[in-house]
């Protein structure tokens, strides 16, 4: 019966946790497709979109234990935010958390993803990592927003890792190289629990599950050449690594109301003692 209860709890709350997510969404589409034609409406989306995060987050109920370094980047900088990767909800808690309005580089596939992709598509920056052409377009537009002011949240994995919470991919060299031509300072960032709210798992699979976010001190690339990028890079990824959690690894399993399948999940789940949230 335990293993029922479990199992009805888990498709409510995913109900609950979709239906916050995209009510939210559907009421604001017109706007946010309006916005999305317009360039000069973008910063607008993009505080539409930060709005969006920021609500749909609270109205999952989760817990978000966010840390911030005590150095941070002075007003008016923009700066390369490099985080790992690790759930689908990585964007949406970046946007949360992160001030000012940052445009973001994501992978192509979220241009064709239905309603929203489009969106995505024309306010943000995409990029097909098996198309140089396509990589060099959007570290040109990358490195156009920093010349205006604007901030670039890039994740050099490339990819969700394939052992979230755990380890990194290796870093993709392009972000380190932009951040250095443009003199920008580098701010990482670890979210180390995202994979056990929504792990990548080729369907929708959500936890009720506390969020935590790291926003370490920035990295200078003052004064630093091309020469300069793998120490970088290897720097920013010993910082970022810094800041996870390896006993929360693995992803959760899929729901059942079996008992089999029900401890199969169970013991996929790691149980950790986390901090009280603070932000």
């Amino acid at each position: 019966m335990m293993h029922l209860l479990r199992y009805i709890g888990q498709r409510l709350y995913t109900s609950w946790a979709t239906f916050w997510f995209a009510v939210p969404f559907l009421v604001t589409y017109p706007v946010q497709w309006g916005l999305s034609h317009w360039p000069a409406g973008w910063p607008y989306l993009r505080a539409l979109n930060k709005a969006w995060s920021r609500f749909f987050i609270l109205m999952w109920g989760v817990p978000v234990e966010t840390i911030r370094a005590t150095e941070t980047v002075p007003p008016g900088q923009p700066c390369l935010y490099l985080a790992n990767h690790s759930s689908l909800i990585d964007i949406p808690l970046l946007f949360r958390t992160l001030s000012g309005g940052p445009n973001v580089l994501g992978k192509s596939s979220l241009a064709k993803i239905p309603l929203w992709g489009p969106i995505f598509g024309r306010a943000y920056i995409t990029v097909d990592r098996n198309s140089a052409v396509s990589r060099g377009r959007a570290i040109v537009r990358a490195r156009q927003e920093l010349a205006a002011g604007r901030s670039v949240i890039i994740f050099p994995e490339g990819q969700i890792s394939s052992q979230p919470g755990q380890q990194l991919e290796p870093f993709k060299e392009g972000a380190f190289q932009l951040a250095i031509a443009t003199g920008v300072p580098i701010v990482p960032i670890t979210m180390p629990l995202n994979h056990r709210f929504l792990p990548d798992v080729g369907g929708l699979r959500v936890r009720w599950a506390r969020l935590a976010i790291v926003v370490h001190a920035p990295i200078s690339t003052a004064g630093l050449t091309a020469a300069d990028a793998p120490a970088l890079q290897q720097r920013v990824f010993e910082v970022i690594t810094s800041g996870l959690r390896p006993e929360a690894g693995g992803i959760p399993g899929p729901g059942s109301w079996r008992p089999q399948a029900a401890r199969v999940e169970a013991a996929s789940t790691v149980t950790t003692t986390q901090p009280e949230p603070v932000g």
